[in-house]
């Protein structure tokens, strides 16, 4: 029997007893956060609660599940914002929860986030503990949870709740489980554009099997093919280890499983915009109308690269241009190193569009940190040297390094905040 052959046995999904490292450590980089937040705020006379609840994309949302749509803002320069840019899963659930509730819409999207943030960190404890194993995988998640933008992890946006979509359906991808990423995947589709990147991630993957079905495969490949843990395997419990867990294509799923995922995939975010389509009149390019109307668009990086040649003209905002040229190095650099490291390729499509995504957009730049807050396989290198580190070492720098981001989130916040 060849290795394609032979009888793929997909993980079950991870126990909490297993997670429970990870989530509890999540858990406690989050109240330092909060806690942070609510001490800095009462010392400057605001309420942390409403910083959280009540500013930004989280009274759009508000207003969408409190009102629907047909919301806009019209500028004194032309530009109209409408409520249609915004996805409609995070406003679905903030009306269901109220109604079952005694929770406000914004109390509702606070509770959604909360709960959608512990979903994401263990998502990403359930891709990084099946390719690298549980160390690497609680300090991917610790990782994630000290984001120098990690206090949005608790505010009432979509991106906790999209990346723990993403995350279960990449898992849900490697395991062979194709009907559940198909419909985590169009899920994550209504819940932000990026749903894109989750979409790419599943198509591609999943015409790889179908080719390798059609060539007969290959014995021997690595993890950068697959998807679909072969059976008897483990992870390999050395964190240093030179690659990531060899996994086999999944073959093995019946035709029609991988042909019904990957048709579901799409579904979600091909139906949000086909709607505002019919609904702004404008066919099925109207959702791009929306965007514009915020001055969001995909230009491949020109506005960005203009807007950072900008720092350079003035001595005094010269630091932030080196900043940004800097913190755009690191982001290629850490997908690189994941592409050397053989992740899956689930992960290095679904990385590569978010930052795509992210770094090609003409949106405002200040919340490009923000957007790139889901692509969470770039630090599973970062996350590798740390779980190399002896234990009380690396539990030390990332105690150093939380401490330093929940200042930052509670200074954040209360300035200028996430856009």
């Amino acid at each position: 029997m060849t290795d394609l052959e032979r009888p793929v046995a997909a993980p079950r999904v991870p126990a909490l007893r297993r997670a429970a490292p990870a989530l509890l450590g999540y858990a406690a980089v989050r109240a330092l956060g909060l806690l942070t937040l609510a001490v800095w705020s009462a010392a400057r006379g605001k309420n942390a609660y409403t910083l959280l609840t009540a500013r930004w994309d989280s009274l759009w949302y508000t207003r969408v599940a409190e009102r629907g749509y047909g919301y806009e803002v019209r500028l004194p320069n032309g530009d109209v914002h409408s409520n249609l840019a915004f996805f409609p899963l995070l406003p679905w659930l903030e009306r269901a929860l109220h109604a079952l509730t005694p929770l406000s819409y914004a109390g509702a999207g606070f509770a959604v986030s909360l709960l959608a943030s512990v979903a994401a960190a263990w998502g990403v404890f359930a891709v990084t503990d099946l390719v690298y194993g549980p160390r690497v995988g609680v300090c991917a998640v610790l990782l994630w949870a000290v984001l120098p933008v990690g206090i949005v992890q608790s505010m009432a946006y979509s991106e906790s709740l999209f990346t723990a979509l993403a995350a279960w359906s990449l898992y849900a991808v490697l395991t062979g489980r194709w009907m559940t990423a198909g419909v985590l995947a169009a899920l994550a589709g209504l819940t932000r554009p990026v749903g894109l990147a989750v979409v790419a991630a599943v198509w591609t993957v999943g015409v790889v099997s179908f080719v390798r079905d059609r060539s007969g495969g290959a014995r021997g490949q690595g993890v950068g093919d697959g998807h679909g843990v072969q059976e008897g395997e483990r992870a390999p419990e050395v964190p240093g280890a030179a690659h990531a867990r060899r996994v086999a294509p999944a073959t093995g799923a019946p035709f029609w499983r991988r042909a019904l995922g990957m048709l579901l995939a799409p579904l979600g975010a091909a139906s949000y915009v086909l709607w505002v389509g019919r609904r702004t009149g404008k066919g099925p390019l109207g959702y791009l109308d929306v965007q514009a109307g915020w001055r969001n668009g995909f230009d491949g990086g020109y506005a960005f690269a203009r807007f950072v040649a900008d720092k350079f003209t003035s001595i005094p905002s010269a630091p932030a241009g080196v900043g940004l040229v800097v913190g755009v190095c690191l982001l290629v650099w850490l997908y690189l190193t994941g592409v050397r490291q053989r992740q899956p390729l689930a992960l290095l499509v679904y990385t590569g569009v978010v930052l795509a995504l992210a770094l090609c957009a003409s949106s405002y730049f200040g919340s490009k940190p923000r957007l790139l807050m889901p692509a969470f396989p770039l630090l599973l290198p970062l996350a590798r040297s740390l779980a190399r580190l002896p234990t009380g070492r690396s539990v030390l720098v990332t105690a150093g390094v939380a401490v330093a981001t929940a200042v930052y989130g509670a200074f954040w916040l209360n300035g200028s905040g996430p856009p």
